[in-house]
């Protein structure tokens, strides 16, 4: 069924605009009518099913940068609620394309619905969005729909969803007064360095003396930078690109994932974050059915680390010829003590799918814990840093005035 995209005026007169689906451009200007809407123009938008299938991958995965986790796990609770209420799986996403804020979301929503229309099932229509719903979305929606539990993983996946963006959000507000404090004190540092510094040390160029060997070097840094300031943009995007290229390699990115798991802090937490992902993830897909060898095979591409991914990966061998699963994880070394323990008590008491979900609010706390530890570090750190900068600013500047006073005395 066509998309049209509209705008039109309510019954106060106020503009609004939006997407309608309808048989042809008439029945959507009926449509809209219909909901007390006057449409002013209205134009089509749908795209064919061949070109659909053809550039949906890239098109969405461009676009789903308009598409927040938030918007993503609303959708699924009131999807969830709908079909839960008894509402066709139709009809449920037809009520819910109104009330999604992005008009992307909407558009993707509306062809969604017309592939179910189709006869394609739910987890196929979602499949041609890669971009827009995860591997482990579509699995859990596949297995919902053989499983006749539809609304249930529906929910499972709203909460999943906005446990993520819970986490997110802790860790954003955290690192929010560092990031503050970066920014001011790289401001302060570029105006002394090119206004102030260069002022106050151009008294010095007819002194018939030799200046201390920090004010030389203040002086001569200051210079640099004054002249050649956009020389550091050049180099910091520089090697933001050549990082990027680096880690798009399979060399590069080992290197990469391995260095982050050896620093003392960062690593210990990125190691966290991935476990809890795993375990949430891992532990939502077994209780919805889904079997352990294509749930481990879907999890190991979401840890986030290629390091970890590579060892669900030999984990999902040895479990395929027989080894439990928490035995094999504790030989990979890779993940801590304190999971593997749990993986293999839920494997011994037969409630592994509990456990999983046990060890992944643990560590989620862990990691809230972590954040909070490390940006209290971060704040005296940033403040030592700066404080030694401006005083060595401020005895290279004195230095030279001390010694004009000793002379004179």
């Amino acid at each position: 069924m066509p998309v049209y995209e509209y705008t039109a005026l309510d019954v106060n007169g106020k503009n609004t605009s939006g997407i309608v689906d309808a048989e042809s451009a008439l029945g959507a200007r009926q449509k809209l009518r219909d909901s007390k809407i006057f449409p002013v123009s209205i134009k089509e938008v749908s795209i064919t099913n061949a070109e659909k299938e053809s550039k949906t991958f890239f098109l969405l995965r461009f676009f789903s940068r308009s598409i927040k986790l938030s918007e993503l796990s609303m959708m699924t609770r009131h999807l969830a609620t709908l079909v839960g209420a008894g509402f066709p799986l139709v009809s449920a996403i037809d009520t819910l394309i109104p009330q999604t804020g992005s008009h992307v979301f909407k558009k993707t929503l509306a062809n969604i619905k017309d592939s179910i229309v189709e006869g394609k099932s739910f987890a196929d229509a979602l499949s041609l969005y890669p971009g827009v719903f995860s591997a482990i979305y579509i699995n859990m929606v596949r297995s919902g729909e053989t499983s006749g539990t539809l609304e249930i993983v529906l929910e499972r996946l709203a909460d999943i969803a906005e446990k993520q963006q819970a986490l997110r959000s802790q860790i954003r507000s955290a690192l929010v007064y560092p990031v503050f404090m970066l920014i001011i004190g790289a401001v302060v540092l570029f105006f002394l360095l090119a206004y102030i510094v260069p002022n106050i040390t151009s008294i010095f160029s007819d002194m018939n003396q030799i200046l201390p060997a920090p004010t030389r070097f203040l002086i001569a840094f200051s210079d640099l930078f004054k002249h050649y300031w956009w020389v550091i943009f050049i180099v910091i995007f520089v090697a933001i690109f050549a990082v990027r290229s680096i880690k798009k390699t399979s060399k590069g990115s080992y290197f990469f994932d391995k260095s982050l798991l050896s620093f003392p802090l960062i690593g210990t937490l990125a190691r966290k974050l991935a476990v809890a992902r795993f375990s949430r993830t891992l532990g939502s897909l077994l209780e919805n059915g889904v079997p352990m060898l294509h749930a481990l095979e879907i999890v190991k591409n979401i840890v986030g680390n290629i390091i970890i991914s590579n060892a669900v990966d030999t984990a999902a061998k040895d479990v395929e010829g027989g080894q439990g699963l928490g035995m094999v994880l504790t030989t990979s070394k890779v993940f801590p003590n304190l999971f593997t323990q749990m993986v293999k008590v839920g494997e011994q008491s037969g409630e592994l799918e509990k456990m999983l979900k046990k060890a992944a609010d643990v560590y989620e706390n862990e990691i809230e814990l972590s954040v909070m530890n490390i940006t209290s570090m971060l704040e005296p750190v940033m403040i030592l840093i700066m404080g030694i900068i401006v005083a060595f600013i401020v005895i290279s500047i004195c230095l030279p005035i001390f010694e004009m006073n000793q002379l004179v005395v």
